[in-house]
């Protein structure tokens, strides 16, 4: 009997334990080669255990548990590989078969007698038209068999030709629930009052030690001011065709941002510090950390070296960095050694808020959204968009004269864009440059 141990990878040099969050076979079942067998989690990302060989699986650990890198998570008996498909019996895509004449009459058959399954049928295909397909998530495995037999997902999909029971429980449900939709009709039910308890996950609990820990552990304050965001508007409306051609991604807001927060961070090297035990170490370059909304939880990805980056560079680097959170495919040194972090709650409609510090980081800019709102210039009443921003920071590190000039930096460079992009140059078209 060849029995060979699956034990738990280790996810960076700084991680000793991770979380056993799933598994996804159980014990007794044969797996194949390759195959992903659990969801591992720990305090900064979420990795797949696979397993290393063909046969029978013996979990010796449970959801839940807090494993030891280097431990044993399942055994494998590759002696025992009974019920494994064959490549026979395995289901490739293939372009879908012409139809015939009876398959015609019987689709028409079907479409007369509108039956509650067509009815959905028709649905479920109206609505894989209009997402394209979006939701699926697509482990890093299935992608890279994907990149080596040179198949879309739309390849994938569409090509598949084996109906399993949860696919038929799903078509059930929505079936179901269509029905008692109609029949509830105009019906008022009774208030429930279910709950639920579920463990939580290894990443928001790591979260919540840390948002705990910068109000215990910092002497955080936080500052305010506000921004006319009209100039850097229109700046954008003027270019953004040309800067759409020409770099093959739109212009936004966020990159203006992160250039004002660079060269605000340049003048005031202490807000672009940390502490180290007793020492104060201070970082001569920007490595601006982003906070992004993923499914898991916040992450908040490190955009480096922005003093050096245009505004197209920014951008495609936020928009990579962003759908790898979406997808959970953020790398761990992803993730590490900002020195700035910059939040948007404008996004989800804050108007404003006081963000906490991204540890050991010394401060955080806030960003809200932009509300047309009157403001006086020149003595008369105009009407603006406005922004409130927030910049919260370690009063052990950073003084309140520093913090409050380094937001009202940010502020003017803002709403003066070509004192930021090109250092009082009146040249507005070597914006497409940058």
């Amino acid at each position: 009997m060849a029995i060979i141990e699956i034990k738990i990878p280790s996810p960076g040099e700084s991680i000793t334990h991770v979380e056993l969050f799933h598994w996804l076979v159980k014990d007794g079942d044969v797996v194949k080669k390759n195959t992903e067998i659990a969801e591992l989690e720990s305090d900064k990302a979420t990795l797949m255990l696979i397993a290393d060989e063909s046969g029978k699986i013996s979990l010796k650990a449970k959801e839940g548990d807090m494993l030891e890198v280097g431990s044993v998570a399942c055994t494998i008996d590759t002696d025992i590989t009974t019920g494994l498909e064959s490549d026979k019996d395995i289901v490739k895509p293939e372009p879908a078969p012409e139809e015939e004449p009876e398959t015609e009459k019987t689709e028409q058959n079907v479409v007369k007698e509108e039956k509650p399954v067509a009815r959905v049928a028709e649905q479920v295909e109206e609505d894989k038209s209009e997402t394209k397909y979006d939701n699926v998530k697509v482990t890093p495995l299935a992608q890279k068999v994907m990149e080596e037999n040179k198949l879309s997902l739309d390849d994938v999909i569409d090509g598949l030709r084996r109906l399993r029971s949860e696919d038929v429980e799903a078509l059930i449900n929505v079936t179901d629930k269509s029905t008692k939709t109609e029949a509830s009709a105009g019906l008022r039910k009774p208030a429930g009052r279910e709950s639920k308890t579920e463990r939580m996950s290894s990443l928001r609990r790591k979260l919540s030690e840390r948002l705990v820990s910068v109000k215990n552990e910092t002497a955080m304050l936080t500052t305010f001011n506000e921004v006319d965001m009209k100039p850097l508007m229109d700046i954008r409306k003027r270019n953004q065709s040309q800067f759409t051609e020409k770099h093959g991604i739109k212009l936004g807001i966020m990159s203006f941002f992160m250039k004002a927060a660079s060269v605000a961070l340049q003048e005031f090297p202490n807000v672009n510090s940390m502490i180290d035990g007793e020492n104060l170490v201070t970082f001569k370059y920007t490595d601006i950390s982003v906070a992004v909304s993923a499914p898991k939880g916040l992450m908040v990805p490190v955009v480096r070296n922005v003093e050096n980056m245009g505004l197209a560079d920014i951008e495609k680097e936020i928009a990579s960095l962003a759908e790898k959170a979406r997808t959970g495919k953020l790398s761990i040194p992803e993730m590490t050694g900002g020195t700035f972090t910059i939040t948007n709650g404008g996004v989800f409609g804050s108007m404003m808020s006081t963000p906490l510090i991204n540890p050991p980081q010394s401060a955080i800019l806030g960003m809200h959204n932009i509300i047309e709102r009157p403001i006086a210039i020149d003595g008369q009443v105009v009407v603006r968009p406005m922004m409130y921003i927030a910049l919260s920071y370690d009063h052990r590190v950073v003084d309140g004269k520093d913090s409050v000039s380094f937001l009202l930096r940010i502020k003017k460079l803002l709403e003066n864009p070509t004192d930021l992009l090109f250092s009082g140059s009146s040249g507005e078209k070597l914006l497409l440059e940058i």
